[in-house]
């Protein structure tokens, strides 16, 4: 599948490489390119089957009024909508930052997808043997098992948790993951898991 990842730090710059070694093409969409595969935002998704919003919150409204609509395109949303601080999500009501993308996108089919974790874990999803969970939501059942796919790919193991109004859960798991990675001796290189019977 051709991807591109728009926003080469951490989470874009780790699930890039992820998908690369997965076999997939990867270009990055950035504001300044550098490198041979790196190029504009717009460029790079015009030549892509799926898009990964891998940016602060803050930049995703900048970004999607410079790319246009991404009509047909496979949107993955990797953002979380945090306070600066962070000590909260930073949208008020239960509409989370995946539904308002889609919202500006409607052309476009949205997931929440590779927002409850860091990238410590995204580049080794495995922890004494076992894949981290990797939940994802969204509207489009035809493109739900590509995101499965593309979740397994990276390493992890994908849980789908319904339609897009679960997005608002899967920003708070993030927040959770958050505060513990920040605020406990747990520290960055933890993931959550499933216990089954």
């Amino acid at each position: 599948m051709k991807i591109a990842v728009i926003g080469r730090g951490s989470v874009g710059g780790t699930l890039g490489r992820a998908l690369a070694e997965a076999g997939h093409g990867v270009v990055y969409g950035v504001r300044s390119p550098e490198r041979d595969d790196e190029t504009s935002p717009k460029k790079a998704i015009s030549g892509a089957d799926a898009v990964v919003l891998a940016l602060p919150w803050t930049a995703v409204p900048e970004v999607l009024d410079e790319v246009g609509n991404l009509e047909g395109k496979l949107v993955l949303d990797c953002t979380n909508p945090l306070r600066p601080t962070p000590s909260g999500l930073a949208l008020e009501g239960e509409e989370s930052a995946a539904a308002r993308i889609q919202r500006r996108i409607p052309a476009a089919a949205v997931f929440k997808v590779f927002n409850t974790v860091g990238f410590e874990i995204m580049a080794n999803p495995v922890i004494e043997g076992r894949r981290a969970v990797m939940p994802f939501c969204g509207d489009d059942d035809a493109r739900r098992d590509r995101v499965r796919g593309l979740v397994t790919d990276v390493g992890f193991e994908a849980v789908d948790v319904g339609g897009l109004e679960a997005a608002t859960i899967l920003e708070n798991l993030a927040l959770l993951w958050i505060t513990l990675a920040s605020r406990t001796p747990l520290g960055r290189e933890f993931a959550f898991g499933l216990l089954r019977r």
